[in-house]
């Protein structure tokens, strides 16, 4: 990390999520460089990144933007749905990405392991995001929740390199902690977003609609998250986590929902199936978890 308070940032998918912090990182006066198709590239270059959000208000910004990175940067961020990153990470060679930090904002627990088998495995330090943002068209993001907030987490090595990101983010305008512990870390995430996504998906109904008509049901499905969370070492707060799902907006939908209405690719494999491959390994029946799989899977073809 270079000694210059202006630091050059990666970001490789200026969605929902890559598309917010690049704003936010591109406003507070830091060089980023958008990864993304073509057909975004040039929507970037021309008009940069429009954000309209409850917390952050609405502004615009410019950012540079590219197909593939081509010098070294200071830190990547990887904010590509699961569904896209096979095909992503080829515009981020290891061999320019060289000692930048690669910070993934991914759902799900196994991709840390994807990602450390084409990079040098100490330099990739997950983190997870909190956020409702979502990209309306290239470069334009709406974020409808009123926080953002960023737990990261990676190997002793790189804990000074994180808390110094975690600060540079902070003073952007996020909320970031840094974590010890980032199996528990993912699968928090995973716990809290999983019965969400799929009984959202399931009925394509918000949460309002789920935690009603479908309450029971979505308590049996976190019973079963909670099993296989502690099975891998993880505790689970079945109780604490219907509670949070009663505080969201009636309206709330999962961004699973949001592109199962669009069409687009779902990323099932990376919740459900992790989480009924970590079942499988452990030895923990999951066969609600299984049906809605299913069920969300027929649907979508």
């Amino acid at each position: 990390m270079v000694n210059s308070p202006r630091y050059a940032v990666c970001v490789l998918g200026p969605g929902g999520i890559g598309g917010l912090v690049a704003a936010l990182l591109a406003r507070a006066g830091h060089r980023v460089i958008c990864l993304g198709r073509p057909d975004t590239v040039r929507a970037l270059r021309t008009d940069g990144i429009r954000l309209h959000s409850t917390q952050f208000g609405e502004f615009g910004v410019q950012v540079e933007a590219d197909t593939e990175l081509r010098e070294r940067v200071d830190l990547c961020l990887i904010t590509v749905k699961q569904t896209a990153l096979t095909a992503a990470v080829e515009r981020l060679a290891p061999q320019v990405t060289g000692d930048a930090l690669l910070v993934p904002l991914l759902n799900g627990i196994e991709h840390p392991g994807v990602l450390r088998r084409r990079y040098r495995p100490e330099l990739v330090a997950p983190g997870v995001i909190r956020v409702e943002s979502t990209r309306t068209a290239p470069g334009r993001i709406g974020h409808g929740s009123a926080f953002a907030e960023i737990d990261l987490a990676g190997s002793i090595l790189v804990r000074e390199r994180l808390t110094a990101w975690a600060w540079v983010l902070d003073n952007a305008g996020l909320r970031v902690r840094v974590q010890t512990d980032e199996t528990a870390m993912l699968w928090r995430k995973l716990f809290a977003l999983a019965p969400f996504a799929l009984m959202t998906t399931c009925y394509r109904e918000p949460i309002g609609m789920v935690r009603t008509a479908h309450r029971a049901e979505l308590i049996a499905l976190l019973g079963e998250v909670a099993e296989i969370c502690r099975a891998g070492g993880v505790e689970a707060d079945v109780g604490a986590a219907l509670r949070f799902y009663d505080g969201f907006p009636e309206g709330a939908m999962s961004s699973m929902l949001r592109d199962a209405a669009a069409g687009r690719p779902l990323e099932l494999d990376a919740i459900g199936g992790a989480l009924l491959r970590a079942g499988a390994e452990h030895s923990v029946p999951a066969p609600l978890t299984r049906a809605l799989v299913e069920r969300v899977d027929a649907a979508s073809v």
